[in-house]
């Protein structure tokens, strides 16, 4: 099978990338750079651009007719970013997201798989959550998700597109191989927070200690990025089983089904360092939440899938990734 995956240079979707080849599946890469990186394309198609652009669409289709399906992986993902920016936010995750339907429909392009989120769900007592959970997106970055899986199931009920979103968690780790990771050297979230911490010997400081949580903060569902990639290999190859034209739209929580905290997560990060963690307590940043992970087994039924990389798996390879990324980001500007 031939797949379009969109943000197909960046972290998650060069994963998928990956994951694709490893099954037997050619991916066609599109991606506008701005914080993918080309390396991560390495012998793969790579057309450089915007999803909402029409004329590059029709390119793209044009020199490959036989793609089957598309995975849309780009969008911007900072939250703190979206609170400040919030129309930048708006404008690209759902108004260039609705110009890329529209020119997929033009090619008769019906098969699309969405990289969502699990940052729509609204926090239940217990923080776990199920693909029928109730919605309340905390950021605009949340309710782009949230938006454009309501955009995706109107117009799929309109015969414009058949489509299955995968509502993730917490991505950590890198590709297995550290052929691609993350390509920000300061990410935002708590694991590459933390590691950029250790390696300058500077304390950890916990963005909001003050959740109504076991220890106070937050709680995550951290899935290894490997596994996520999995599971869209999965969604495309169960793609007409799950979402036929007669239920044409399909949401899975795409987690592990164990809720780690932030204090939890540092427990951890010292059993695979080997280093004492120095940690300061600070206030929460705008646009977070308390945090869910998925109690759902529909992906396991439906998908065939589930987890298999443990968040010590996770964090080795976030580590490991951290070293090569110097030498990426310096092959990538020379």
């Amino acid at each position: 099978m031939k797949v379009l995956i969109t943000g197909g240079a960046g972290f998650i979707g060069s994963t998928v990338a990956s994951a694709c080849e490893q099954a037997g599946h050619e991916p066609v890469l599109l991606d506008d750079l701005s914080t993918g990186l080309s390396a991560f394309a390495l012998g793969r198609p790579l057309y450089v651009g915007d999803v909402g652009d029409p004329v590059l669409i029709s390119r793209v289709v044009s020199e490959h007719p036989d793609i089957a399906a598309v995975v849309h992986c780009a969008a911007k993902i900072v939250v703190p970013d979206s609170v400040a920016k919030p129309l930048d936010y708006y404008a690209n995750n759902v108004g260039k997201g609705v110009e890329l339907l529209r020119s997929l429909a033009r090619h008769g392009l019906t098969r699309f798989v969405f990289s969502s989120s699990a940052s729509i769900y609204a926090v239940s007592d217990d923080f776990t959550v199920d693909e029928d959970s109730p919605l309340a997106p905390a950021s605009p970055y949340a309710a782009t998700k949230a938006m454009f899986e309501t955009i995706l199931e109107d117009a799929s009920h309109a015969g414009d597109v058949r489509a299955v979103s995968l509502r993730y968690f917490n991505p950590i780790g890198a590709d297995p191989e550290l052929r691609t990771g993350l390509s920000i050297p300061e990410p935002s979230h708590a694991l590459g927070r933390l590691i950029s911490s250790w390696r300058a010997g500077r304390p950890f400081t916990i963005t909001g200690h003050d959740w109504p949580t076991p220890d106070g903060t937050g709680i995550r569902d951290y899935i290894h990025v490997w596994d996520l990639a999995r599971a869209h290999v999965a969604a495309l190859e169960r793609f007409d089983e799950v979402a036929p034209a007669s239920n044409p739209y399909r949401v899975y929580n795409i987690g592990t089904g164990r809720g780690v905290t932030v204090r939890e997560l540092v427990t951890a990060f010292e059993s695979v360092t080997g280093d004492a963690v120095d940690v300061v307590d600070g206030p929460r940043r705008p646009g977070d939440s308390a945090g869910v992970y998925t109690r759902s087994e529909r992906a396991a039924r439906e998908l065939d899938w589930r987890a298999e990389r443990t968040l010590e798996d996770g964090i080795r390879d976030s580590l490991a990734w951290a070293e090569r990324l110097p030498d990426v980001l310096g092959a990538a500007s020379a």
